[in-house]
């Protein structure tokens, strides 16, 4: 348990560091903390904080930063949230009119983005009902394939997939043939349930290419997509921009999107708004990046969510209520429609 000096500096500390992005030094705490202590009690009470793993020290400054486990303490027992202004407030219902759901859906993303100058995203309503048609493979070179799928609706999808080991053509013919005698006419919901018990069962050379059936629609922009506004706010921010690993890392989130899709679902289970401050999962697998997300209902059924990804550093207490509020005003919209 940390005492109650401890928790007031580290407050300050981690709003100090959010506002201007610098390590935070004795001197600077005692001066807008306000708190009678001296720089080097402060100091003091800093390396406490440091040996718990809260706060860190960059190599290239006496200051100090908070880590995810600082930021995780800050956003759960430390922020004071504000209140939405009425003019956001307005400018949000004012974009989500009851009209098409899918222009709602880009229009909260994009609003999002635009109030938090960070990437605004919105996991789309899986529908229903939708189940496999047949799958075709064809082979592109050694352990590229092509992977085609025809959903009952119509839906076509393709993606490359790129194999630990070659497969021959006919070996791609008969494990397109076995899936589509087992598999063809299930919704896909319930292909991914049999594979979960089935696929021990089969034979290497199927259960490999049933896996990417699988992961593929499960990470399809119409079964269970998302729309996406804002990213190149995240490309352009200077903490990003001057780290190509961080730069790496970030555009393979934003190509592979299975992270984030899987991120967003685990944020349907929740209520209210869930917060996951980088480094803390694997499915946000950056330190420099948090996301808060509040899932959406229509007709009182949670269908989807509404999240921000932005900096660790973010004004938590400014973004937490503009996702609780689009994700909100979201739902009522789309009950109405």
């Amino acid at each position: 348990m940390l005492s109650e000096r401890a928790r007031i500096l580290l407050k300050f500390l981690v709003e100090r560091h959010i506002a201007d992005g610098q390590p935070v030094g004795s001197r600077a705490l005692s001066k807008f903390s306000g708190m009678e202590l001296s720089p080097a009690s402060i100091r003091n009470v800093m390396a406490d904080l440091e040996e718990l793993g809260y706060i860190a020290s960059p190599h290239t400054s006496a200051g100090r930063v908070p880590t995810p486990k600082g930021y995780r303490l800050f956003v759960d027992t430390l922020l004071t949230i504000q209140p939405l202004q009425i003019a956001e407030h307005e400018q949000i219902r004012a974009q989500l009119r009851p009209d098409d759901p899918r222009h709602m859906l880009a229009a909260a993303s994009q609003m999002l983005s635009d109030l938090t100058h960070f990437a605004g995203i919105v996991m789309t309503p899986r529908r229903q009902g939708v189940g496999l048609k047949h799958v075709e493979f064809m082979q592109l070179s050694e352990k590229r394939v092509l992977l085609i799928i025809v959903a009952t609706d119509g839906d076509v999808q393709n993606r490359i997939i790129v194999t630990e080991e070659p497969y021959s053509p006919s070996q791609l013919v008969e494990a397109a043939n076995y899936i589509n005698q087992h598999y063809a006419g299930y919704e896909f919901d319930q292909i991914r349930e049999k594979v979960k018990f089935e696929l021990s069962q089969l034979h290497h050379d199927i259960s490999t290419l049933m896996s990417a059936v699988v992961d593929a629609r499960a990470s399809g922009t119409e079964s269970n997509g998302m729309v996406m506004s804002g990213e190149r706010n995240l490309m352009n921010m200077g903490d990003v921009s001057s780290n190509m690993v961080s730069m790496r890392k970030l555009f393979n989130v934003f190509d592979q999107k299975t992270q984030l899709l899987e991120l967003l679902d685990i944020s349907q289970q929740a209520e209210g708004v869930k917060i996951f401050i980088g480094g803390e999962s694997s499915l946000v697998p950056l330190d420099e990046f948090s996301v808060v997300t509040a899932p959406y209902e229509v007709d009182g059924q949670i269908v989807g969510t509404v999240g921000v990804i932005g900096p660790t550093r973010m004004a938590y207490e400014r973004i937490i209520p503009i996702v609780d509020v689009t994700s909100k005003l979201l739902s009522a919209a789309l009950s109405q429609h």
